[in-house]
């Protein structure tokens, strides 16, 4: 009794699950947040832009330059902080669910900085510029560094949420440094993806976007069929075992979806660390432990979390911008040592 009880999350939503109702209305609320942010970042900017200019721009286009900053910037970007928001919370309430690590996300679990670090090397090394070629390598990046982090972290007993996030941090910090020494080595080839590299979503044209779609697609896929065998595999291995679950197919297509989605958002946007970490302990306070509602909210609120910070990223120093990934590090310090500080952070 014990040992589940360790095993749930913290917060207010572990004292009484919520009903279906309430989960409900909080999916409805969180869309219309949602949508209210999608238009308010298509008016907000280093210039304010009124609202029947962004309509006549999205239906009724004409060549006035304030209609070209809308349709070429500042619609592919809200898209892309939409999509990107996404894959990156639902990447982060996968990787909790598939270590049972409260503390886990793609960032801290050097998910995101294998992805880097791949990118950097196809950058640097060989010479790729375009999304179609690089992504494949953030693909790579991001599953390599994923089963050597839970290689690392593995001991006889299963999954050590302690040494798993010690193995993350570790492999982050050489990655990091092995990829700013090699930009050292040719700064010129890096000028081009100095932006990407902060963590960013400005001046990204949907073609960026297009290529990675269909990974996302599948992802989403995978991620809601194991949704329930992760519900099960919260308990231990040997109960869900016993449950019927698959383990070994569990994981292995648990670590194909986070590898999608850690991957493309990464090759897309470069590093943008926390989102993960975040959006599934709010989305846990509201439902509880089952997964199939923390993945479900984690699809809304991850990108109303990225597109805030990417609105007050635009604000903050006018007529400059602070990257996104910036302003999420910023918001999402103070969460991580609260939670490191959480008695019961260890275990779901």
């Amino acid at each position: 009794m014990t040992d589940l009880a360790l095993r749930r999350p913290v917060g207010p939503g572990t004292k009484a699950v919520s009903g279906p109702r309430r989960r409900v209305i909080g999916l409805v609320v969180a869309l219309a947040v949602l949508l209210g942010l999608l238009v308010a970042s298509m008016l907000i900017g280093s210039t304010t832009i009124p609202p029947a200019v962004v309509w006549d721009a999205l239906f009724h286009p004409t060549k006035d330059i304030d209609q070209f900053a809308i349709r070429d910037f500042r619609l592919p970007r809200t898209i892309v902080g939409l999509v990107v928001g996404t894959a990156l919370g639902v990447a982060g309430a996968l990787i909790q669910a598939l270590t049972r690590n409260p503390l886990a996300d793609p960032g801290i679990l050097g998910v995101n900085a294998g992805a880097t670090f791949a990118v950097t090397v196809a950058v640097g090394v060989l010479g790729v510029r375009d999304i179609q070629s690089y992504m494949w390598f953030a693909f790579g990046g991001a599953l390599i560094v994923t089963l050597v982090v839970l290689a690392l972290g593995s001991t006889r007993r299963g999954q050590s949420p302690v040494t798993t996030v010690l193995a993350g941090v570790c492999v982050t910090l050489v990655l990091n440094g092995a990829g700013q020494a090699l930009e050292l080595t040719n700064p010129d080839a890096f000028d081009a993806i100095r932006s990407w590299n902060a963590g960013s979503i400005v001046s990204r044209p949907l073609d960026l976007l297009w290529p990675a779609l269909p990974f996302f697609a599948i992802a989403f896929i995978l991620v809601f069929a194991v949704s329930g065998s992760l519900n099960a595999m919260a308990l231990g291995d040997e109960l869900a075992a016993a449950q019927g679950v698959r383990l070994v197919r569990t994981r292995i297509l648990a670590i194909i979806a986070l590898t999608l989605l850690a991957g493309g958002a990464t090759a897309i946007a470069g590093p943008i660390g926390f989102v993960g970490l975040m959006v599934p302990h709010v989305a846990r306070w509201f439902v509880g432990p089952d997964q199939r509602w923390i993945f479900a909210y984690s699809v809304l609120l991850a990108p109303i979390l990225l597109l805030t910070s990417d609105i007050l990223g635009r604000v903050v120093m006018r007529p400059g911008e602070i990257p996104v990934g910036i302003v999420t590090a910023f918001v999402g310090a103070p969460v991580l040592i609260a939670l490191v500080r959480q008695k019961k952070a260890s275990g779901l």
